[in-house]
């Protein structure tokens, strides 16, 4: 299967933990990226056929009605009809989510959102930079559910001064929502972020006992945990997203957006100005780009497997290569191996990171 990822890097404030490349107060460039975003897609035409397409940011539903049904022409007229596509899905937040958007990502196709939540109490929310309070995602997400089934809630853990039962009471809101996916996402504090240079950092051991009981909580009501970070009803899991941990591939455009075709990796320009200008001038962006090969390679497909909890298949070159590796761990108890298959073990979800390291260079 072959994925496309859209990014639209416009925000209406950057939140105080984010680390992507998204630009608030930048609402002069919609227009023209959206413009160039239409001539990088057309370099694509009857070249690519995706069978999943995500619209992330930044903020997707900062655009207006009309920029998103232009967005979604872009789309059907190098791609193809979004009804042939298997999943489509766009990012929301809720201070931008309007009945009209709504209406048209519905009349064009779209068939699965993600709104970002993040917490479920002002104080919190405040603290993070978010530009909506409680009241108006209750409202959006009660909104967005009179047009789509299948709606993501992304959630953070650890806050700044958020305790485990606020935690709590935020997972049981969502969950008592009946969202089709939860996303529960531990918060990482990333440098240059504000933050980071605030001083603030996570407390791990409340970072996991909070990850612990979302583990334990959704799938006592109906979301299934299928990857690290991800729950959802049957049915419902991401496909665009299991598409990248398979390995499978995928074209991104716009500013910074990441693809991986034939074995390629390659990443646009974050530069908005340096993106549009390239464009309008019939040029392709600028980009870096890498091609993992052997042990490399191999190392990557075992990460991005082992955040399902199917875990992966191991193959006689994987064995060759990290047999040691996996007895290692699961010596630890930080993988199970059955057969020819291994998986992270519920303690391994946790120390992900000391696994990740075995598989990576310089090995």
């Amino acid at each position: 299967m072959s994925g496309l990822y859209i990014h639209i890097p416009f925000c209406k404030s950057k939140c105080a933990y984010c680390a992507f490349p998204s630009y608030a107060g930048r609402a002069d460039l919609i227009r023209p990226y959206l413009a160039a975003l239409a001539k990088e897609a057309a370099f694509y035409k009857k070249k690519f056929s995706p069978r999943t397409l995500y619209v992330g940011g930044g903020t997707p539903s900062i655009l207006s009605a009309a920029q998103i049904n232009q967005l979604c022409g872009v789309i059907e007229k190098n791609f193809g009809p979004l009804k042939n596509f298997k999943e489509t899905a766009f990012e929301c937040n809720p201070e931008s989510i309007t009945e009209e958007k709504l209406k048209i990502l519905k009349k064009r196709g779209f068939t699965r959102l993600s709104i970002g939540m993040q917490a479920a109490e002002d104080k919190y929310l405040k603290l993070i930079g978010r530009a909506h309070d409680a009241e108006r995602f209750a409202a959006a997400f009660a909104l967005a559910a009179k047009y789509f089934d299948n709606i993501n809630i992304d959630i953070i853990a650890a806050l700044p001064r958020q305790n485990l039962a606020a935690f709590k009471r935020g997972l049981a809101y969502a969950a008592g929502l009946g969202a089709a996916h939860i996303s529960v996402y531990g918060l990482s504090v990333e440098e240059g972020t504000p933050l980071f240079k605030s001083g603030f950092a996570a407390d791990d051991d409340l970072c996991r006992a909070m990850l612990e009981h979302a583990a334990k909580y959704l799938p006592a009501r109906g979301c299934a945990q299928y990857e690290i970070s991800n729950f959802a009803r049957r049915g419902r899991e991401s496909l665009h997203n299991i598409n990248y941990w398979r390995g499978g591939q995928y074209l991104g455009l716009g500013a910074a957006a990441a693809s991986y075709i034939k074995g390629a990796r390659r990443c646009n320009t974050a530069d908005l100005r340096i993106y549009i200008n390239a464009l309008q001038a019939g040029r392709r962006p600028p980009r870096e780009g890498e091609r993992l090969r052997g042990k490399a390679k191999l190392g990557e497909q075992i990460i991005l497997g082992l955040r399902m909890t199917d875990g992966v298949k191991i193959t006689a070159p994987m064995q060759k290569a990290f047999g040691a590796d996996f007895a290692k761990l699961a010596a630890r108890g930080l993988l199970e191996i059955s057969g020819k298959n291994i998986r992270l073990s519920e303690e391994g979800k946790y120390l992900a990171n000391e696994v990740w390291r075995h598989f990576v260079e310089p090995f």
